[in-house]
């Protein structure tokens, strides 16, 4: 089993933790939350390992649903059972919901206005930095792998390159991909 050099994860105090945590996470999530999760959970607050909120995340991307959701209502049913995962779940939703609102009539109201193009625009090339720099961040775990770093990284390439080259639909990619990912892992740690 890969060891971790984190230190040993803590849990949150009680369900209103999570809410606040989650309504934190959820109004930072500014086309795409995996880099501000990482960080929030991993290494702020050490609820979870990084080998866990990979092992986490994984699970919560085949889950259909948006993947943060996933993890939230995944991590408070860990943590208090339905309470918390209702409250996590809350946190996720209900500030952010009224802000979306907000923003929404805002949009309507002057989305023909070139500098709100502009503005969109900019927010997909910061989007962008932020999935690869998780990539990069998250891609260090793969040294512990149990398939080795060039399995697991030519997996994720050829997952790279089948929806965004081939553009096969997702879910094909990971029944396929994932599957064998799956199988292999299972094989290398050793059939129970």
């Amino acid at each position: 089993m890969p060891t971790t050099s984190q230190p040993p994860a803590s849990r949150p105090d009680n369900p209103r933790a999570l809410f606040l945590a989650f309504t934190t996470l959820a109004l930072q999530g500014f086309g795409g939350v995996l880099a501000v999760v990482q960080r929030e959970l991993v290494e702020r607050r050490h609820w979870l390992t990084n080998e866990e909120f990979i092992e986490d995340w994984a699970v919560a991307q085949v889950m259909p649903g948006p993947n943060v959701v996933n993890l939230a209502v995944m991590m408070g049913d860990r943590y208090f059972g339905l309470r918390g995962a209702l409250a996590a779940l809350a946190g996720m939703l209900a500030l952010p919901t009224v802000l979306l609102l907000v923003v929404a009539t805002v949009y309507a109201r002057f989305s023909g206005h070139p500098a709100m193009a502009g503005a969109l625009r900019g927010m997909g090339a910061v989007a962008a930095g932020l999935i690869g720099g998780m990539a990069i961040k998250l891609g260090a775990a793969l040294r512990q792998h149990p398939l080795g770093w060039r399995t697991a990284c030519a997996l994720a390439l050829i997952t790279a390159l089948a929806i965004a080259g081939l553009h096969i639909p997702l879910p094909w990619v990971l029944l396929v991909v994932g599957g064998a990912a799956c199988v292999l892992s299972w094989h290398r740690l050793g059939r129970p």
